[in-house]
């Protein structure tokens, strides 16, 4: 479970194309698994690594189990009609991320984290041993975005599914990934286990605002507030 954090144009979905094989790295090496991402095959990259988004857009009306089914298209060849067992793959995928009882509905009809949780069910139905989420919680409110958390959290712990995901709030990441990543301008700024990343001598340089840290009484996870400029609280606005 790895978060990328970081400014707007840091270098983090930029990251992620390169993890997938769509972008070339310009210098060194990208390797999945043990073997160069150049040297997979498109089809066999697929079936490593599923990519959600932050927002899907669906131009025809699918529902959700349709929507779900399009993840085993990796696994099919181009004439093969999907099989009981790419429909119980499918199945379980629903259940799993809870949208198993929505399977009718149409996925452009459906709430933004119902929506989410849905892409994510595709995303398993590939079988990936990685998936790669570029702020998949950045349109939704905070109860979302804790079930999405706690979605992605279950897949690593009880399906051994390894998580990079691009995120933008500072404080779920510490508390729901046991490592940070922080980029700035194409660069590691900062690598490591929250404590010692969500540092302010880390954090105001790369974002570029003064910060405060205060550890949550309740849970003990560590929460970052940026702090109001001197001039503004001078002026006292």
């Amino acid at each position: 479970m790895l978060a990328l954090l970081g400014p707007n144009g840091a270098g983090k979905s930029t990251l992620l194309r390169a993890i997938t094989g769509r972008l070339r790295a310009a210098a060194g090496t990208v390797r999945l698994f043990g073997r160069d991402v150049r040297h997979l095959p498109a089809a066999e990259r697929s079936r490593l690594v599923s990519l959600v988004p932050q927002q899907i857009e669906v131009p025809m009306a699918f529902t959700v189990e349709q929507m779900v089914l399009m993840g085993r298209t990796a696994a099919l060849n181009r004439w093969r009609a999907p099989s009981p067992a790419d429909r119980r793959i499918v199945e379980q995928a629903m259940a799993y991320t809870d949208v198993l009882e929505l399977r009718e509905r149409l996925f452009n009809e459906m709430s933004g984290g119902e929506r989410q949780r849905v892409v994510i069910a595709l995303a398993l139905a590939a079988e990936p041993r990685l998936i790669l989420l570029d702020e998949p919680t950045a349109h939704l409110d905070m109860n979302h975005r804790l079930e999405v958390l706690e979605l992605i959290a279950r897949l690593n712990a009880e399906r051994g599914v390894a998580i990079v995901m691009v995120a933008h709030d500072l404080n779920l990441a510490a508390e729901f990934f046991p490592r940070l990543v922080i980029l700035e301008r194409g660069r590691v700024a900062a690598d490591g286990p929250p404590g010692a990343v969500l540092r302010p001598e880390t954090l105001e340089p790369v974002y570029r605002c003064r910060v405060s840290l205060h550890r949550d009484p309740d849970g003990g996870a560590l929460r970052v507030f940026p702090r109001r400029a001197e001039r503004l609280t001078a002026a006292g606005s």
